[in-house]
């Protein structure tokens, strides 16, 4: 049995007194799994993901990961979030994005060393991107930049990985980079947590399935977990 990565219990989050987007989560999520979150559209799976991240309010409940609360870990942890939620006209290169990756490493007023942007460098050649360095973001595709911003991710040198639809309208090209960088991530003993929308590649790229529509339907292994039955109970539709 892998160790928990993630535990939460009693979760309960609302968007006001009258509407309860996250009903009674209890999740325990495995250190070192390539874990998928599904569920039909407005089932609370960015929530999810945000109230890990403490990223919302009018929650109750509790949340640990690595054992330990948010702010004891927060260096460990890299968030990707959706496209749609940045600010892709902001004036700055490719390269500035992914070296902001590398803040969390430096101390109070100093300044990337050489190293660090070594480090920027190296993130970017890893998603294939490294020709794009000096281009402003904005000069992008939406495949591109969800490479960028997955580099940055990677400047963290994290060991949990949390991201919010990596695939959501991107070209095969860059999902297949995104999904080798996660098996490659998962070699090196890290974990990787996606909300995905695509059932159809989910044995592909997954080994760990959490299905959600407001509450926990199931979670556990792909293998176990991923069939019509515990489709149903989330989409109430035969796929």
């Amino acid at each position: 049995m892998k160790e928990s990565v993630i535990e939460i219990k009693d979760l309960n989050v609302s968007y006001d007194k009258n509407t309860k987007v996250l009903s009674n989560i209890n999740l325990d999520i495995p250190a070192n799994v390539r874990a998928a979150i599904v569920g039909p559209n407005g089932a609370g799976k960015s929530t999810l993901i945000k109230s890990i991240l403490d990223l919302v309010e009018n929650k109750t409940g509790s949340i640990k990961i690595f054992n330990k609360d948010l702010d004891d870990v927060r260096d460990k942890i890299a968030y990707v979030p959706q496209r749609s939620n940045v600010n892709w006209d902001f004036p700055i290169t490719v390269f500035d994005v992914v070296l902001m990756g590398r803040y969390q490493h430096l101390s109070l007023f100093r300044r990337p060393k050489k190293e660090d942007k070594e480090i920027a460098m190296k993130a970017l050649k890893e998603m294939k991107m490294e020709d794009f360095a000096d281009r402003h973001i904005s000069q992008l595709s939406g495949g591109q930049k969800q490479r960028v911003f997955i580099a940055r991710a990677l400047c963290q040198d994290a060991d949990l990985y949390i991201l919010d639809e990596p695939l959501a309208g991107v070209d095969k090209n860059t999902e297949k980079i995104i999904m080798d960088k996660f098996t490659d991530l998962q070699k090196k003993g890290k974990t990787v947590i996606a909300v995905h929308h695509d059932l159809g590649s989910l044995k592909e790229y997954f080994d760990y399935l959490i299905i959600l529509n407001h509450d926990i339907k199931v979670a556990g292994p792909i293998e176990t977990s991923l069939n019509h039955e515990n489709i149903d109970k989330a989409y109430s539709i035969r796929s």
